[in-house]
């Protein structure tokens, strides 16, 4: 079954546009595993409840990190993608690596913000050792409405198969299917590394974009820099788990509210970002609506306007994207033909990290 869209004056958590809002039926998922290359990686939805995360140590494994990355570059041949950001790795296998190549791999991450990995075997690896490499860079993330997979609920499951005619039905409503956002940034420790496989991809299109929110903030002048270090947002998980149940789907985790500064600090390379988004955000403490949807509104047009702090990633068989969360927002885009190109089929890990230090405390 192709995914449901978001209704056009709904916002919600869809990672793609489109949420999935129900399991599909036994015919559909049928048909779902006769046209996907990995049909053990098609969406499911286990009726199971996760509590809410309790707080937990982090140590960023970047930290542990030698500088020169001696360890992860010896066979590596490196490109870099735009001088801001975005790194693209080749020569190297992520299933040989280790341990101090990994940490090499957290730090070159936290510096590109992006990076590419083409040529791996990852998406073979099996769910197990997939979720296991990805607890090495911080706490699994389970998430709370779309797909996953049977015992492995740190898996999101992004599927789309020939849904046209909701793609088309969608932009009677909307100018764009570019939906910028970071990944579960209403829990209190959201991720701070997350990683995604791709499984089946159209020969064109399907792109992933990324926007580097640390340069987005030191394009702004020192005096609004100032006003927003000492401002904080809520972000909240509860329009999209409302959308969720409104639509007869699941919801597996009570809605979370976090309040997060709009600046944060990397606790690796010290740099300030914004941490704002179009996603999550109910408003910022302490303002009233109007003064928030201003602001914020501002703030997510600067960062999807900068083109010149931004990366637009193609996806390959067999490649692999590791991202920054805490520094990045990234948009899916749906640009090609849902009626005669592959599906897109892909998963992501998200590894919850830090709770966001403030750059004022």
């Amino acid at each position: 079954m192709a995914p449901h869209l978001l209704e056009p004056t709904e916002v919600a958590a869809s990672y793609d546009i489109n949420l999935p809002y129900r399991p599909p039926s036994e015919n559909e998922q049928l048909k779902q595993g006769e046209v996907s290359k990995y049909p053990q990686y098609l969406p499911q939805w286990e009726p199971v409840f996760f509590p809410p995360c309790p707080e937990f140590d982090f140590v960023d494994p970047a930290l542990r990190a030698d500088k020169g990355k001696r360890t992860l570059l010896k066979d590596a041949q490196v490109k870099h993608i735009s001088p801001k950001m975005g790194t693209e790795l080749s020569g190297v296998q992520l299933s040989s690596m280790s341990d101090a190549a990994k940490d090499e791999l957290a730090l070159l991450v936290s510096e590109r913000k992006c990076v590419v990995l083409r040529d791996q075997d990852f998406a073979d690896w099996g769910p197990a050792s997939q979720q296991n490499f990805a607890a090495y860079f911080g706490k699994p993330n389970y998430q709370p409405v779309t797909g996953s997979l049977p015992g492995f609920p740190g898996f999101h499951i992004i599927y789309r198969d020939g849904n046209q005619a909701e793609i088309d039905k969608f932009f009677e409503h909307k100018l764009t299917s570019t939906l910028w956002h970071q990944d579960v940034s209403y829990e209190r420790q959201p991720p701070g590394y997350v990683i995604l496989c791709i499984l089946q991809a159209p020969e064109v299109g399907g792109d992933t974009v990324f926007a580097s929110t640390t340069e987005a903030y030191n394009r702004l002048s020192p005096g609004f820099q100032s006003m927003l270090e000492g401002l904080r947002a809520t972000h909240s998980s509860e329009k999209m788990c409302n959308f969720a149940r409104a639509n007869g789907g699941l919801c597996r985790k009570d809605p979370v509210r976090s309040s997060h500064p709009i600046v944060r600090v990397h606790p690796v390379t010290g740099e300030k970002a914004l941490f704002v988004n179009g996603e999550f955000i109910r408003g910022i403490d302490g303002w009233k609506d109007p003064e928030s949807e201003i602001l914020l509104n501002f703030l997510v047009d600067h960062i999807t306007k900068g083109h010149d702090f931004q990366v637009r990633l193609s996806w390959k068989p067999r490649s692999v994207v590791i991202f920054d969360n805490r520094t990045t927002c990234h948009t899916a885009t749906v640009d090609y033909d849902a009626r005669s190109d592959k599906d897109r089929h892909m998963f992501r890990l998200a590894s919850m990290a830090e709770v966001p230090i403030p750059a004022k405390k």
